[in-house]
């Protein structure tokens, strides 16, 4: 049987554990590292995932929820993902036609603080805190969760024709005119 979790028990197994806790710990074993040094023990027990993944995680549920809460099918993912922002605020975005000049930001902004730390890890001899983890996983996974929530939610087939979505800024979806030949 497949050894995990317990560094000093050579002779723990899935078996060994009731079905919900072995589906869990399987789960951390296909998705994480499992590192013993970077993972949270609660009571004596290692984590099915490392610090990182439990921010990323975290992440993707405050994700999901902010979408619930405020998130607007609009056609395309890109406009559906941006309609968690204040519309007031994509007013000037939306007039200037800079959505896709936010959204690869707002990507960027979710990503780079753990790319950053895990690369200067790989690259370097530094070892990053279990809160740097946490909090560099944090945005990650909102930026994830957003995403997959207007990934699942953009729903263009919801409207007869692209004017009909409401945009900020009083911005319609235009088919472009024919061109003659």
């Amino acid at each position: 049987m497949l050894d995990f979790h317990k560094e000093n028990d050579q002779n723990f197994t899935w078996t060994d554990l009731n079905l919900y806790s072995a589906a869990i710990y399987a789960f951390g074993d296909l998705n994480c590292h499992n590192k013993h040094e970077r993972s949270w023990s609660i009571n004596g027990n290692q984590m099915p995932v490392c610090v990182r993944d439990v921010g990323i995680f975290a992440g993707l549920a405050l994700g999901g929820f902010i979408y619930s809460r405020r998130g607007v099918n609009r056609w395309t993912i890109r406009d559906t993902f941006l309609s968690v922002l204040p519309d007031e605020q994509l007013n000037p975005i939306y007039r200037k036609n800079r959505r896709t000049m936010l959204f690869i930001a707002i990507g960027a902004i979710c990503v780079i603080p753990m790319a950053v730390d895990g690369f200067t890890q790989l690259l370097t001899d530094r070892e990053s805190t279990a809160f740097l983890r946490l909090v560099t996983g944090i945005p990650f996974g909102l930026g994830l969760g957003l995403f997959f929530a207007a990934a699942y939610s953009a729903r263009p087939n919801k409207f007869d024709k692209p004017s009909q979505v409401q945009l900020p800024g009083n911005v319609r979806f235009q088919r472009p005119p024919q061109e003659e030949e």
